[in-house]
């Protein structure tokens, strides 16, 4: 009955304590999951109604300085093959999901600082003079306060930089050689700037507890960032957490529907990882509060080589297939596709 008291309490006020969301997440049985979905689902259904919203995915680069022990992209991994999309690549990868309808698009790659502020400043100027009308994010990892700036002047209006874990002692042993400080700093830095800011972690990674979990959480809650990304852990066989037990979809559903009854405003994506481990992932997302989607625009040939974890679905689809697959699947699951920008609820842009 305590848990039940919580989930009723949590519901109506968006807050719980670390110790109760502990408590709430130990004592989650088949029917208190059932109605956590539930109330997930109604509260982005008071916000954003049946929509769901799409952005086209472009990574454009899979080199990265960092050695995050999770990561396929990570430096050490010698047998990843590494791309670097051309600016023009870029823009026609845009252009495609603007003619399929896209009007949000997400520019990801690992951190690569071949791709320099002037070069991040142009490519972000062509898209902004091509779409007038399409918003464009960043998810390039950490870089310094200049480039930030930059390139929130240049147009670029959301970046995503997923916290990875609030445990300062979690995200040490997961990030050799990254500072857990700075991590935190580049987030507060891009809200006060002006950009829609994303942050998130992966549920299920080695050493992570119910206690980790509710630090994430309440983080969030306390960062109140406008889009919020929680997918399975999946190991990658060239990484160091290549025997690791991964996060399972049902585990990482219960996360994605107490974050949407903590920060009830959120984006959140029903990611392709959750996709990957069970072919109804993303439907079990949205029905759990999810409400974006981000079908691939990346070209055929490299989407591959993007391998964060292994086995990703989608790596064969086309831009228009991908659009039809997503479409349908949206629609059986009783919401309906948005092609717009897809702005946060309480977001305004101040010239």
């Amino acid at each position: 009955m305590e848990a039940e008291a919580l989930l009723n309490r949590l519901n109506e006020e968006h807050s719980l304590t670390a110790e109760e969301l502990v408590t709430l997440l130990k004592e989650m049985t088949p029917v208190l999951k059932k109605r956590l979905f539930q109330l997930a689902d109604e509260t982005r259904r008071k916000y954003y109604g049946t929509q769901v919203y799409v952005r086209g995915l472009i990574e454009f680069s899979s080199f990265c300085k960092q050695n995050c022990k999770y990561c396929g992209l990570r430096r050490g991994n010698v047998k990843a093959e590494r791309y670097r999309l051309t600016e023009k690549e870029i823009v026609d990868c845009a252009a495609e999901g603007y003619k399929l309808g896209y009007r949000s698009f997400v520019l990801q790659s690992g951190e690569d600082f071949g791709f320099t502020e002037e070069l991040m400043i142009s490519i972000v100027r062509r898209l902004k003079s091509r779409f007038p009308d399409a918003a464009v994010t960043l998810s390039i990892g950490e870089r310094s306060e200049a480039f930030y700036r930059a390139l929130y002047e240049a147009g670029a209006e959301r970046y995503l930089l997923r916290h990875e874990a609030a445990s300062r002692p979690l995200y040490e042993s997961l990030h050799p050689g990254m500072s857990y400080e700075n991590r935190l700093r580049s987030l507060a830095l891009l809200k006060s700037i002006g950009y829609q800011i994303g942050a998130g972690f992966m549920v299920g990674l080695p050493g992570q507890s119910y206690g980790h979990l509710a630090e994430d959480l309440l983080f969030l809650k306390e960062l109140q960032p406008e889009m919020i990304g929680i997918g399975p852990f999946i190991p990658h066989s060239s990484t160091p957490l290549k025997h690791a037990v991964g996060g399972t979809v049902d585990e990482t559903l219960v996360l994605i529907a107490l974050a949407r009854l903590l920060v009830p405003k959120a984006l959140m994506p029903a990611t392709t990882a959750m996709g990957s481990l069970d072919p109804g992932g993303r439907e079990k997302a949205l029905a759990a509060g999810a409400n974006v989607v981000m079908p691939n625009l990346s070209p055929l040939r490299v989407r591959e080589k993007y391998a964060l974890y292994e086995n990703k679905i989608c790596t064969g689809d086309d831009g228009p297939r991908c659009r039809g697959c997503i479409e349908l699947r949206i629609a059986a699951s009783g919401y309906e596709i948005a092609l717009g920008r897809g702005d946060h609820y309480s977001y305004s842009r101040t010239p």
